[in-house]
């Protein structure tokens, strides 16, 4: 046998050894009595906790505290001041979401803690159905007034060798495939999972991202995440493989501090969530339900989005973000663009964006995206270098005023392009001029970027102050009545309930990763990444080989065509990107049908068959307010088109392809919802229910399946498009091939 197993052994018989922690303190209930959690004081003063679900420990004994930089531990010589209790419940409706309205209930233990030196710190204990929430208070009155954090030091002590969907722990990136392995298998393989990114920091072999998915062999699934960081770093967890303990691992500043505090502040909410049901998982709101309510008085202008984008022939190398190649360093306001001359591969030239603009609004888009517009492109990338764009400045071939005007006239909005190259300071210096450049155009949605590492030098992408610089960005952009769709920030953690204008966020990895996207990892990123908030995955490629989007290019995507029209379902967004080509589009116009009607807003949803890394089965009914929502409000339109109507709202209204939304007035929409499936490396099999209809209705049934001889591999763009009348008591059963899936249409006769 090899030194694996006797490392193994090792770790068994010290786990063995180690001497059980008893907690006796206050208890807490969820309001439905499964969950039960004992925080207190362990020997010595030390706050500790625990999480019990129906008699079965979730978490054992963990501790709670802080070092600090001067030398100062929080983690013992506490005593307990005092005890309140209290309970909440309200429901409250979404700007945008996956229903209508969230049940926000739960049980709150208060308990303020404090020490012989003067020291106070209390924790705050929110405990719901399907979870755990806490985290740490220092009010005023406080000998800690302002102090720098070491090390957070909270602990998730597990009991057992779970099984774990993970990413490597990083400061700078989560653009990494996901990992199912138990829990003491991190360590062996954790390296070896990490891939190449332009600004990557690890920190330990046994380091992972949140949210993090678990599984025990009894069958409870338990995730670890964080809800409402403001002001304060991200967290990772590093892993104590002995004594299967997780414990917080701060981003730190360029100075190494992990959290500059002054009293009274707050920490965020440090989550467990437990269920005995991966379709409750997905069906948590637990992250949203911690963070506060929304901040803004007037929410009218925020609404979803359906787009295009000149983006994916620049991921495939079709195209460039660039002018020129006759300028290898660029001085804004010095280098003369008109004066050099072009290379022909830009792609946001005038005659390619007014045929994306076209394409878009003859298929009942809301808008486009378009990127490389701007001034800068040719020394961008990993120069480091502070003012990198303006955000206000045209090449010569884009004609902003002009295409902008062409846009409107066809009923499509912009969608406004911010690469900021990880100069946060260049950003903000130019944030106003930006957002008042998009009001002036009428574009009232940005994508922002932050790729490579982060200015001011030595900073990272989750570090304190770059999680002040994403929201700061957030509330201007509030200000301006912009919608904000950040790619390379931060992971969300639920703020989109208070800043809803944040409609989306990457912070995974996403559809750019082409053929190194792995299959299945879109079934693990529900469970994960999904958890605290919508992804602008970039889903809807159909053309999986590479050499046919962008000639001379290599590599071949991971999925089917319908595995694609699955995840419009599955992955919820209310900023939602048809990415491929036109080209490829016009090559399956019968299945793109279903990316035209299908909505991206949802008054309900039923998650129907789930399992991390397996298949996800999702249906949704849409919210109709929203229907037509994103074309209000466009300027410039004629008057012959003042009143274009949305494919979604078509469909929902069945409606022929000519009507206006003059011809809502009067019209009874119909029930319509729409399911998503999609599966991993295996073919499988589902059967559902359709007992989410109404009774005694009939519906227009369109399913678009995976063919028989569909496959990732050899297969991709091999499907069936099947239409028939269902009604509630009928159930369907769909095959799903390798990395395969499926999307449904049900409207009502």
């Amino acid at each position: 046998m090899g030194r694996g197993w006797l490392a193994a052994a090792c770790l068994l018989v010290l786990a063995a050894c180690e001497k059980p922690v008893t907690l006796e303190g206050e208890t807490l209930e969820s309001p439905d009595g499964q969950l039960v959690l004992t925080a207190g004081l362990l020997p010595g003063g030390s706050p500790a906790y625990r999480l019990d679900r129906a008699g079965t420990a979730v978490v054992l004994p963990s501790r709670l505290g802080f070092d600090l930089t001067d030398g100062t531990s929080l983690m013992d010589g506490f005593s307990v001041d005092g005890v309140e209790r209290s309970s909440f419940d309200e429901t409250w409706a979404p700007v945008w979401g996956e229903e209508d309205s969230i049940r926000n209930h739960y049980n709150e233990l208060l308990v303020k803690l404090s020490r012989a030196d003067g020291v106070r710190m209390d924790l705050r204990f929110r405990l719901f159905d399907d979870g755990l929430g806490f985290r740490y208070e220092f009010p005023l009155e406080n000998k800690l007034t302002y102090f720098n954090i070491r090390e957070e030091r909270t602990e998730f002590a597990m009991a057992g060798d779970h099984t774990a969907w993970w990413i490597s722990g990083d400061y700078d990136t989560q653009e990494y495939n996901y990992t199912e392995s138990r829990l003491r298998e991190i360590r062996g393989i954790s390296m070896s999972m990490r891939q190449a990114n332009v600004s990557a920091t690890s920190f330990s072999p046994t380091g992972v991202q949140t949210a993090l998915q678990m599984k025990t062999a009894d069958g409870l699934y338990i995730n670890l995440h964080e809800a409402a960081v403001v002001d304060y770093p991200t967290t990772n967890l590093d892993l104590d493989d002995r004594r299967l303990v997780f414990r917080t691992w701060l981003t730190p500043d360029a100075e190494g501090v992990k959290g500059r505090m002054q009293a009274p502040c707050k920490t965020p909410w440090r989550t467990v969530m437990v269920v005995d049901d991966a379709r409750k998982v997905l069906a948590s709101r637990l992250i949203l339900n911690l963070n506060e309510p929304c901040a803004l008085e007037d929410t009218g202008w925020i609404h979803p989005v359906k787009y295009m984008g000149v983006w994916w022939e620049m991921i495939t190398g079709r195209s460039e973000w660039s002018y020129t190649y006759d300028v290898p360093s660029v001085r804004l306001g010095e280098t003369d663009y008109r004066a050099l001359k072009p290379h022909g591969k830009h792609g946001a030239n005038n005659e390619n964006v007014r045929r994306y603009i076209d394409f878009a609004a003859e298929n009942g888009f809301d808008a486009l995206l378009i990127e490389g517009w701007n001034e800068g492109w040719e020394d961008w990338f990993g120069k480091q270098k502070d003012y990198v764009f303006d955000f206000v400045t045209p090449y010569p071939d884009f004609d902003l005023p002009a295409l902008n005007a062409y846009a409107h006239s066809k009923g499509i909005r912009l969608v406004m392009h911010h690469e900021s190259s990880s100069s946060t300071v260049n950003y903000e210096r130019h944030m106003e001029a930006a957002y008042a450049l998009m009001n002036q155009y009428g574009y009232d949605a940005v994508k922002s970027g932050y790729v490579g590492n982060i200015i001011p030098y030595g900073e990272h992408h989750y570090s304190q102050p770059l999680i002040n610089h994403y929201l700061y960005a957030v509330k201007e952009a509030a200000k301006h009545h912009v919608m904000v769709n950040a790619h390379e920030a931060v992971r969300p953690t639920g703020l989109c309930r208070t800043w809803p204008n944040l409609i989306g966020n990457e912070s995974a990895m996403g559809t750019e990763y082409r053929a190194h996207i792995n299959p299945g990892h879109t079934t693990i990123l529900p469970f994960t990444r999904l958890q605290g908030g919508p992804m602008d995955y970039t889903p809807g490629i159909f053309e999986q080989d590479m050499a046919i989007t962008a000639p001379g290019r290599t590599g071949k995507m991971r999925h089917t065509i319908a595995n694609q029209l699955g995840l419009y379902v599955t992955f919820y967004s209310p900023l939602q990107m048809a990415a491929d080509l036109p080209d490829n589009y016009a090559r399956f116009m019968d299945a793109f049908q279903f990316i035209r009607d299908v909505a991206v807003d949802w008054s309900e949803t039923r998650y129907l068959a789930a399992e991390p890394g397996a298949y996800i089965v999702t249906a949704r009914r849409p919210k109709v307010a929203t229907l037509n929502a994103a074309a209000a409000g466009v300027a410039e339109l004629p008057d012959g088109k003042r009143d274009m109507l949305s494919d979604a709202a078509r469909f929902v209204y069945a409606l022929p392809p000519t009507a206006t939304a003059r011809d809502l007035r009067g019209a009874t929409p119909r029930d319509v919802w729409y399911v998503g499936g999609i599966t991993g490396e295996e073919a499988r099999e589902v059967t559902f229910a359709l007992d989410f209809l109404q009774p005694d209705k009939r519906y227009e049934a369109v399913l678009y399946k995976d063919a028989a001889d569909a496959d990732y591999e050899t297969a991709p763009q091999a499907y069936e498009i099947v239409r028939s009348e269902l009604t509630a008591a009928d159930s369907l059963t769909v095959r799903m091939a390798r990395s395969g899936g499926f999307a449904l249409s049900l409207r009502e006769l």
